[in-house]
């Protein structure tokens, strides 16, 4: 029969569709849409170079081509192929099982934690003063923390209101909060070079979006010229939050 479709061939099938969408995705946010594009456009050509018309001495060609071009897109393509593979082993159900084989508990952030953080950046939105604030989930963050000076302190709103404070040395750089502390300030993020980012978004929130992009962090930015409260989360801007939709986005399962 010229159709024999089975249940692994279906599953198969589906299989490579979510990958070529997560793909796709991935490629998007990274602002690299069109090289997938061009990638996509040259495997077609290959195909119906060596599969349809046969041609060997071309076809041979392409062959060499797709041999050397693995290699090559793996170059090309580090920073992406990095970014899934965090955002695989930073599953809920990768981490989960993760736990299980360490004996190790996740600590999440409870309203007792998040209150802080809320309020301070209420306070600094009021004021206009510019902050960067990262919570870290399950990636680790400890090459952001070692761009920054460790602080090693309780959450506490007087803290953060200080530590972003106009005349403060460390203002200019992102907090970062791990295991229900403040680990570290001053730090410097990876700036998203998306070109879906509006304009009138500025550094801080090229920067959230860059941590987002690569880890399960939440990023809060206060900005400096409106006071307006967003958040960057998994390659995502929520702007313009108020006091209870930053609560429940904070406390959000990952």
């Amino acid at each position: 029969m010229f159709f024999d479709i089975g249940i692994k061939d279906f599953i198969d099938v589906l299989l490579v569709a979510f990958l070529l969408y997560y793909t796709y995705k991935l490629m998007k946010a990274s602002g690299s849409i069109k090289v997938f594009t061009g990638i996509l456009v040259f495997i077609l050509i290959w195909l119906v170079v060596t599969q349809v018309l046969e041609m060997k001495l071309l076809g041979s060609i392409f062959d060499t081509l797709m041999s050397v071009g693995v290699i090559a897109l793996i170059v090309l393509f580090q920073d992406e192929i990095r970014r899934f593979l965090l955002t695989l082993g930073s599953h809920r159900h990768v981490s989960a099982l993760s736990r299980l084989f360490n004996g190790s508990k996740k600590e999440s952030l409870k309203h007792d934690d998040i209150m802080p953080v809320v309020m301070a950046c209420l306070s600094m939105g009021k004021q206009k003063v510019g902050a960067l604030i990262v919570i870290e989930h399950n990636t680790p963050l400890d090459e952001i923390v070692r761009t920054g000076e460790v602080i090693d302190a309780a959450i506490n709103q007087r803290l953060i209101e200080n530590i972003f404070f106009k005349n403060s040395p460390l203002h200019d750089g992102a907090m970062v909060i791990s295991k229900k502390r403040i680990e570290a300030a001053g730090c410097i993020l990876p700036v998203s070079h998306d070109l879906n980012i509006p304009k009138e978004l500025g550094l801080r929130h090229r920067a959230a979006m860059g941590i987002s992009q690569q880890s399960d962090a939440h990023a809060i930015i206060v900005s400096e010229e409106t006071g307006a409260i967003s958040v960057a989360y998994r390659g995502q801007f929520y702007l313009r939050l108020n006091a209870e939709e930053l609560e429940s986005l904070l406390t959000k399962e990952n």
